[in-house]
């Protein structure tokens, strides 16, 4: 793109009719696809939870938590992708959009093949960490085992998706996570409830459904990018520069990623350690929290694809407003997200388990639940602002101290509120994160004009 010459998203967006429509446009097909998201364990926990032995949801919870644990280290895949594919287009550079895709999915197959390799020592640092009780524990190996089979197809998922994300293809996310979603729903059915398979028949969908997602999105990606005309090949795919840059964001990516996962991990942790029973409200929800944190994340991966697309293009008065039109609709649904739960929270856990102890307890953390919208909407937005940027050395900062603060928190409460202390960490941990992220945020748009800031 020559210099001084507007770039073509920046002509097309020229009232606030039209900023609000383009940021409404990209994010509802990703609101849809990232509620989506969490569906494969809410429909695990949906056919575990037709057993009234909590047993069951506990073990399948658990199981997710392990693999959550260790995906959520490599979600730079996903992030990575988004931001430099963003600042490439916006260079309208798709030759490199189409290295940077054959670039981070060999690293994906890779790390994959790695988790497979290391199941047998990861599986014993799990559950050591974990320390499930007998029962829950064996149903939990079912899971584990089987599971780990899908590592390298949920990570190649992850770049298709980072990918879409910063060409702005939000409606071809929308089709990849309701073919992932729709299959796992699908072999859920068939495995557990007709051929009673239980945990295993769980795990067996989730693979295959994370195998199938991961074909379907490599195809998705070359019809995203193949629509514009570039000359393969114009880009090495073992570009040394490109390389460094890739795990430069990666291992920053990681750091901060490892943090974030910190209040997460330790909550299912202390769940397991108050007992069964907890871990079972505990795994019930996190779902519903899931499900909440992908729905504000659409305007999140919004912000995150048009601040990368016009800091690539050097334009930072619409890099805010960018930020400032995603962050409004951020807030709304947040509002709406925590009213509802206020106001239907308990009717959503009486749906997930017909436990009726496990319903009675969750009334008594429903507010918890509906509080975390608000807190957690900013968090997500700067997130995918800095992402989107690649501004990833000041969030990972900003994770490490909004930790650290997590952790005095919780160990000074803890004994005393128990799993409301939970709880009350998690909320802190995203408050604080955002408000050290909003410090942080105008050497972004200074960098936009100056790349060497």
């Amino acid at each position: 793109m020559a210099a001084n010459t507007p770039d073509r998203l920046s002509l097309a967006l020229k009232s606030r009719r039209d900023w609000h429509w383009h940021v409404w446009r990209l994010s509802w097909p990703v609101i849809l696809a990232n509620v989506t998201i969490p569906f494969v364990g809410l429909v695990d926990v949906f056919v575990m939870g037709r057993n009234p032995n909590p047993d069951y949801i506990a073990a399948v919870a658990l199981g997710a938590a392990m693999f959550s644990a260790v995906y959520w280290l490599f979600g730079f895949l996903r992030m990575g992708t988004t931001g430099l594919t963003a600042q490439a287009f916006g260079r309208e550079a798709i030759s490199e959009v189409a290295a940077i895709f054959y670039r981070a999915l060999f690293i994906a197959a890779a790390l994959g093949a790695l988790i497979i390799i290391l199941q047998w020592p990861l599986k014993r640092l799990l559950f050591a960490l974990f320390e499930p009780s007998s029962e829950i524990g064996e149903l939990a190996l079912t899971y584990y085992d089987l599971r780990v089979w899908g590592a390298p197809g949920l990570l190649i998922h992850l770049v298709e998706l980072g990918i879409l994300f910063g060409l702005q293809r939000m409606d071809y996310t929308l089709i990849l996570s309701i073919g992932l979603n729709v299959t796992n729903i699908v072999l859920d059915y068939i495995f557990v409830m007709l051929f009673q398979l239980d945990v295993f028949g769980v795990a067996l969908g989730t693979v295959i459904s994370e195998w199938s997602a991961a074909v379907l999105g490599f195809f998705l990606v070359r019809s995203a990018y193949g629509r514009f005309h570039y000359k393969s090949g114009s880009h090495k795919l073992l570009d040394r520069q490109a390389l460094r840059q890739f795990f430069h964001l990666s291992s920053n990516l990681v750091l901060r990623t490892f943090f974030v996962q910190l209040p997460f991990f330790a909550g299912t942790v202390l769940a397991t350690q108050i007992g069964d029973l907890t871990l079972a409200l505990h795994g019930v929800l996190m779902q519903l929290f899931f499900v909440m944190t992908y729905s504000l994340d659409a305007f999140a991966h919004t912000a995150e694809s048009l601040t990368g697309y016009f800091y690539g293009a050097k334009n930072p008065i619409n890099l805010r407003r960018a930020s400032i039109y995603s962050s409004a609709w951020g807030l709304l649904l947040a509002l709406l997200t925590g009213l509802t739960f206020l106001t239907f929270g308990s009717d959503f856990v009486a749906i997930m388990t017909v436990a009726p102890e496990v319903q009675s307890l969750a009334n008594e953390y429903m507010p918890w639940l509906a509080l975390a919208p608000i807190f957690c909407v900013w968090a997500f937005l700067l997130d995918g602002i800095f992402i989107g940027t690649t501004h990833i050395t000041a969030m990972r900062n900003a994770m490490f101290f909004s930790a650290l603060l997590w952790a005095i928190v919780l160990f000074a409460t803890f004994e005393t509120w128990q799993y409301h202390a939970v709880w009350f960490g998690m909320n802190l941990f995203m408050l604080t994160r955002a408000l050290l992220l909003f410090r942080s945020y105008p050497e972004i748009e200074r960098a936009a004009v100056d790349p060497a800031l």
